[in-house]
């Protein structure tokens, strides 16, 4: 039976949008597609530095423009042709952003893979993805892929000439965003320049993110969270960014401190670690600091405003919409919640089995629906085309968004995410295992980190068999799926249709 989602209140726009700017007035698609926004921004102000780093290299608007036409002309070179598609799997650099937006101004669209992922992993992924190139750290990670070449493009020809650059339509996708394991059926997101450049806009306005706002970059460009909000909306606001290849709480402190950042966007593991280090004080001077990925606890938000006068700004999005809710950054940023809608987005609360309510979205920044996967659209969309999060929420008396829980069965685990199924495949591989079933455990730190529980095959000394699993697990999966809590059970719950029942397996 179909069940009636009630009225819900109207989309709290207003409260993201700067004095004077009118909901009407607003327009998420200006400059037409993410080159389109950038290459505007460059133009006006060829001489300012978009991107620094920490040893010293930096680029300005001009030299960006420049190296990412070279980028483009180097994929015509290696015989890729727009709406081909490249995987790209590398740590944070110039080289690579210079690879990234060169790609998309070619017209190609850019499959980004987590630099954890071991050969066999890359190896599913492109196997659904396609790609008519890779781009790693590690060419041993991409054994049998078609093309390989590192993040600074020298493994492929000279540039061609004349190639024609920023021809790409709003409604071509620019990026594939995998959101499931690289076992089974992966499932992938295509996400539209149309998709990016709202959301990036969409947090430009509610962040009052100008052009002489510098972030703190240091999360990975393979995940939405650095990718998608982080270099993104940089580039749209025409601001810049300093690069770090990765997060540690002195490196984040000397981005504040010595090199003037603004802001800084984190995960709460993150923000775990900068409250237990001398560096959390530096974060006083920022303008604005944003938690995502994950839910932030509310004692933790607390700690860092008590060391650093911050009050973090927490918000909510997926791999599928990127951005979604905010806290409001003028008014109260409430611990434990989200916010409300941003600019473009409609949300409403459906009701679920139990008194819950998943929460369903819908605005430009939704994708239309995963790539050749008919049978995940029935499941992610509801009849009238809203997308189901899997997220169930509710709404308090003003009207803030918290995240209750979760209508499926994700783990989420120092801003990663972890499908269960993956990782419970590949325990059911080794011989020693009869059956198993994952779930998460509360972290402090991660969130969440991943449980096994495992049935022995066979009578054996549980301590050799976890040292083996461990092994096993290593071989075959990134750092963050492994298992960090093994449990020995003599049976896997499942109800009558054999699927297991995760809520009796506590940690």
């Amino acid at each position: 039976m179909t069940q009636q989602v009630p009225e819900q209140p109207a989309p709290h726009w207003s409260i993201h949008l700067p004095a004077g700017v009118d909901q009407a007035s607003v327009d998420l698609g200006a400059g037409g597609t993410l080159p389109g926004a950038w290459v505007a921004r460059w133009a006006a102000d060829p001489g300012r530095t978009v991107l620094s780093t920490p040893d010293g290299p930096a680029l300005s608007a001009a030299e960006l423009a420049d190296r990412t036409a070279t980028a483009a002309a180097r994929y015509a070179a290696a015989g890729l042709a727009p709406g081909d598609r490249v995987l790209m799997s590398a740590g944070p650099s110039l080289d690579l952003i210079v690879a990234y937006v060169g790609a998309l101004r070619y017209g190609l669209t850019v499959v980004p893979a987590n630099t954890a992922y071991t050969a066999r992993e890359l190896a599913a992924l492109a196997a659904e993805a396609t790609p008519a190139l890779a781009v790693v750290d590690d060419a041993a990670r991409a054994l049998g892929l078609p093309q390989v070449t590192g993040a600074d493009l020298k493994g492929l020809p000279a540039p061609a000439a004349g190639i024609a650059l920023d021809g790409v339509a709003p409604d071509d996708v620019a990026l594939i965003v995998y959101t499931s394991g690289t076992t089974g059926a992966p499932k992938g997101a295509p996400l539209t320049h149309a998709n990016l450049l709202a959301s990036a806009h969409a947090v430009r306005l509610a962040w009052r993110w100008e052009p002489d706002d510098r972030l703190a970059l240091c999360l990975p460009l393979f995940h939405v969270h650095g990718l998608g909000v982080g270099l993104h909306g940089t580039l749209t606001a025409g601001a810049s960014a300093f690069v770090m290849p990765g997060f540690d709480p002195a490196g984040v402190g000397a981005a504040v401190r010595d090199h003037g950042a603004t802001m800084f966007f984190g995960v709460p593991t993150m923000y775990h670690r900068l409250a237990a280090s001398e560096h959390l004080r530096d974060l006083s001077s920022l303008r604005l600091a944003v938690s995502g990925s994950a839910p932030l606890p509310a004692d933790l938000h607390e700690s860092v405003a008590q060391g650093s006068g911050q009050r973090v700004l927490e918000r909510y999005g997926m791999t599928e919409t990127i951005m979604l809710v905010s806290n409001p950054y003028d008014g109260e940023r409430r611990p434990g919640t989200v916010g409300f809608p941003l600019p473009g987005v409609d949300v409403r609360l459906a009701p679920r089995a139990g008194g819950a309510a998943e929460i369903e979205v819908t605005g430009p920044n939704v994708i239309a629906g995963y790539r050749n996967r008919p049978d995940a659209d029935a499941q992610a969309f509801a009849p009238d085309g809203w997308f189901r999060t899997g997220d169930l929420g509710t709404l308090d008396d003003d009207g803030y968004l918290r995240i209750s829980g979760r209508a499926k069965e994700l783990i989420i685990t120092g801003g990663y995410n972890v499908y269960p199924r993956e990782v419970e495949e590949v325990l059911r591989a080794h011989p020693g295992v009869g059956d198993a079933a994952v779930v998460g455990a509360p972290s402090a730190e991660w969130g969440e980190t991943v449980a096994a529980f495992v049935v022995p095959a066979d009578a054996v000394d549980t301590g050799v068999l976890e040292r083996e699993l461990a092994q096993w697990c290593a071989d075959r999966l990134a750092p963050y799926k492994r298992p960090r809590l093994w449990r020995w059970i003599d049976t896997v719950p499942r109800n009558a249709l054999g699927k297991i029942v995760r809520h009796e397996l506590v940690p």
